[in-house]
């Protein structure tokens, strides 16, 4: 019987190596195999299935993947376990010169090769899709991870045509509010909680900062802060949820920090009660650095806030929000730290830094039930989850969960369903709005 071997084409960036169980060792192969005299290394130390002779003796091709190979460790043998391809990379061979220094070790050229070709992959395909792919969590020690990225939302993500800067969540009527910026495109964007394009509008919106959604008991709206330097610019806009205009805080077109008439410069971002009273930070690099609480007839009930890095001192007020025992929340971005005040007087509660020493807070929301706090970080490309204090007390924060997502994401505000307990992330760097959902 002639034996006949077939070719195989050799892997990429290395040799073939000569591995004991490269090819599948099957009873046709032993009998044709028995015509060849054994090597004093083959015959050394006998074995209770006898080991696989070398490979140049053996008909050459892959095993099929239900071809049950052999594990030899030590010359004994180790039972079968099926493979797909190749040579499975055991621990040790029988004794045979010239292989001791590869025992236990496989074959990392093929692996190289296509690491390399996975990583230019990536390179070639770009964009806002491989910084979704790569978002991961970052749970502390012992801790589970608290949400998951839902990666059927949006339907149509090609509808983010601009640099995606705020969302918003009108938990009653199930919509999500998205602001973007940019050159000829929508600025405001509206998708269903499944993440159906549904509308947009443009009207009076320059360059949305802030988005927030107030439902009351008779209508809904939405509230809009813009930065624009031009005709519509520092400005805090109320609208109504097909994009109707309904109110201008501010001096349209002109900065200013006059409370009577009341002006902005570059406001940062809004906060509604259901009593109307309305929290605004206002200064996102403009000169204003301060927190303003304004009645339902838009006239100053207190103000916080000037440049510096005492209590009460702001650099860049970004984002602000409420709890239900009184506590106003206020992101103090470029002096990394979070502040704290009694929404009724105004009065400096406490503050927290020891959380934000990478990168100062960007965003602030509480969770529906809030029992913890979601801080986007920007230049870090994480949203922190914190542990929300207890009535009264303050403290300093704790960091019990991350996401941590891509870089170059860049997390700018988000905000949270208080229905569904999801979490929504308006990123500039990505240009997409991303969803979390809780774990149950």
């Amino acid at each position: 019987m002639t034996l006949k071997r077939q070719h195989r084409a050799p892997l990429l960036g290395a040799a073939r190596p000569p591995r004991c169980l490269r090819r599948s060792y099957t009873p046709k192969a032993a009998s044709q195999l028995s015509r060849f005299p054994r090597t004093a290394a083959h015959s050394a130390k006998p074995s209770s299935c006898a080991p696989p002779p070398p490979p140049l003796l053996i008909p050459a091709g892959p095993a099929p993947f239900w071809a049950a190979r052999r594990h030899f460790v030590g010359g004994h043998c180790q039972g079968t376990e099926r493979v797909s391809r190749g040579c499975h990379g055991n621990a040790a061979c029988p004794a045979r010169p010239g292989l001791a220094s590869m025992r236990g070790k496989r074959a990392v050229g093929p692996w190289l090769v296509m690491a390399g070709a996975l990583l230019v992959l990536l390179g070639l395909l770009g964009g806002s899709q491989v910084l979704k792919a790569f978002d991961y969590f970052y749970p502390s020690r012992g801790q589970q991870q608290m949400y998951k990225l839902d990666i059927s939302w949006p339907k149509i993500p090609e509808y983010f045509t601009g640099q995606t800067f705020c969302v918003a969540v009108d938990s009653l009527h199930g919509l999500v509010y998205v602001g973007q910026r940019g050159d000829n495109v929508p600025k405001v964007l509206v998708f269903s909680e499944e993440g159906y394009f549904l509308y947009s509008w443009n009207d009076t919106v320059e360059m949305p900062h802030g988005i927030f959604v107030l439902n009351t008991a008779t209508d809904s709206s939405v509230w809009i802060t813009d930065v624009g330097t031009g005709k519509y610019g520092h400005t805090v806009k109320q609208y109504s949820p097909s994009g109707k205009l309904l109110q201008i805080l501010g001096t349209p077109g002109n900065a200013g920090s006059s409370l009577n008439p009341i002006q902005f410069d570059q406001p940062a971002e809004i906060f509604v009660e259901e009593s109307g009273d309305m929290y605004v930070v206002d200064g996102d690099g403009g000169m204003n650095n301060r927190l303003l609480k304004l009645s339902t007839d838009y006239k100053e009930i207190w103000l916080s806030g000037e440049n510096g890095t005492g209590i009460g001192q702001f650099k860049i007020p970004h984002s602000v929000t409420v709890d239900p025992y009184g506590r106003v929340w206020v992101a103090d971005r470029d002096n990394r730290r979070i502040q704290v005040f009694d929404k009724v007087t105004g009065e400096w509660l406490g503050a927290w830094s020891s959380c934000f020493s990478e990168d100062g807070p960007y965003s602030v929301r509480f969770t529906a039930d809030y029992k913890y706090l979601i801080v986007a970080q920007m230049n870090i490309n994480r949203l922190a989850i914190l542990a929300a204090p207890p009535v009264g007390i303050i403290g300093d924060c704790a960091i019990v969960n991350a996401i941590q997502l891509a870089d170059e994401t860049k997390p700018h505000l988000v905000d949270i369903d208080m229905k569904s307990g999801a979490i929504y992330i308006a990123e500039i760097g990505a240009q997409q709005v991303q969803k979390y959902v809780p774990i149950s």
